[in-house]
């Protein structure tokens, strides 16, 4: 009984997605250590292709290409519509978990993900939407902001006026003034070396559980072996719970290094800068995303054992489903996202529901938008929910 409380739907976030996800994340992450620059730099010369390279970057599973675009958008390389396109194709983290749970539908969802966002970018561009426009008009120049008071006979009677000889202090004084209460340089170092050696400790478990435990899922999964042939030739272990449960737990782990925060989802990992740099970015983002499915399958789990609720009472149906997945999309992040779409696969949510949610959430992309264009991250975000909720009612209708 525990078992299939507890243990299964732990073995399951890894076996049945964890794995999987791990081998396409470390796929797309190799494809933008190697050809990121490329498809920015094209970018940048061809500024009318904006939103189809937007939506192209977008549909791409995970955050990592629209998260590239953002502080493009800033510095005013790309257009508001080419942002737009990006965050309406994009299904963030939870794309990983439709990829494997079914790869037709999959498919399918992200194609529509990519015209969605394809059409609403050239949609914001042909409006001429850019809310960051007078935002960057009107910015100083980073010489200006350190020392707006300074007018320019000011700094050529500054640049005229010989230069002080500096006071010559003890070293001790010296250090004591330069850096009072910190610790040493080297302590610092030898602090952030051991927190950086134990993630590539944890990076380098995952990896070696993960192919062992792929060669398991694959057959057992897609229904080529049967389970019980594996247990029996085992003396009685059964492969696919052991290895699924020391996944997840691995993965949590990793998740826990990461100081609970919900992905490491930023610029810099958006293109790394080395192939180890990209394989550990990898093993985080797969983490991340067993560590959320594995709640969403547990909750899942006990909500359905304990109580009999199969979904079919669920209210998140018809247009009062579409409206609240929409909404949903909203919140900012992949976590809330992929249990949504967990409880999906798991047979809790209609498709329309879903296709709302996919198009309105943004990922992990809109929190560095927001840091660095927080106007334009809020009204990228509501935008992407118009045509989230127009083309679920469209669906809702037809199915």
């Amino acid at each position: 009984m525990m078992v299939d409380l507890l243990a299964r739907p732990l073995a399951d976030a890894f076996m049945q997605v964890g794995v999987y996800v791990a081998v396409l994340v470390a796929l797309f992450g190799w494809l933008r250590w190697r050809y990121g620059d490329r498809v920015t730099d094209g970018l940048t010369r061809r500024p009318r292709l904006g939103p189809l390279i937007g939506a192209l970057l977008g549909v791409s599973p995970g955050c990592g290409g629209a998260i590239i675009l953002m502080p493009l958008y800033a510095r005013g390389k790309v257009s508001f519509g080419t942002v737009v396109a990006a965050l309406a194709a994009t299904m963030g983290d939870s794309s990983w978990v439709i990829i494997a749970a079914d790869p037709a539908f999959a498919l399918k969802i992200h194609i529509l993900l990519f015209a969605v966002g394809l059409l609403t970018g050239y949609a914001v561009d042909l409006l001429g939407v850019d809310p960051a426009r007078s935002v960057r008009r009107a910015a100083p120049t980073r010489a200006e902001a350190r020392s707006p008071s300074r007018t320019a006979p000011a700094r050529a009677e500054a640049r005229s006026r010989p230069a002080r000889p500096a006071p010559v202090l003890p070293a001790p004084v010296l250090m004591s003034v330069a850096a009072p209460n910190r610790p040493a340089p080297a302590a610092v170092a030898a602090a952030g070396g051991l927190r950086y050696d134990r993630r590539q400790a944890l990076a380098g478990a995952f990896w070696w559980l993960t192919t062992p435990a792929f060669l398991v899922s694959v057959p057992v999964v897609f229904h080529a072996v049967d389970p019980q042939l594996l247990r029996t030739a085992l003396g009685g272990v059964d492969p696919y719970l052991v290895l699924g449960c020391c996944g997840t737990l691995v993965a949590l782990l990793i998740f826990s290094a990461g100081r609970g925060r919900f992905a490491d989802d930023t610029i810099e990992t958006a293109q790394p800068s080395s192939l180890r740099e990209a394989l550990r970015h990898s093993a985080h983002e797969a983490s991340f995303v067993t560590v959320w499915v594995a709640v969403a399958y547990l909750a899942w789990q006990i909500v359905s054992t304990t109580t009999g609720f199969d979904g079919s009472q669920l209210a998140l149906a018809g247009v009062a489903g579409v409206v609240v997945g929409g909404l949903v999309g909203l919140i900012p992040g992949c976590a809330v996202q992929i249990v949504f779409t967990g409880i999906y696969v798991s047979g809790g949510l209609p498709m329309p529901t879903l296709v709302a949610n996919a198009i309105s959430q943004d990922g992990d992309a809109l929190i560095p938008l927001a840091a660095l264009r927080r106007g334009a991250a809020a009204l990228a975000t509501v935008i992407t929910t118009i045509p989230a909720i127009l083309v679920g009612l469209a669906l809702l209708t037809l199915t």
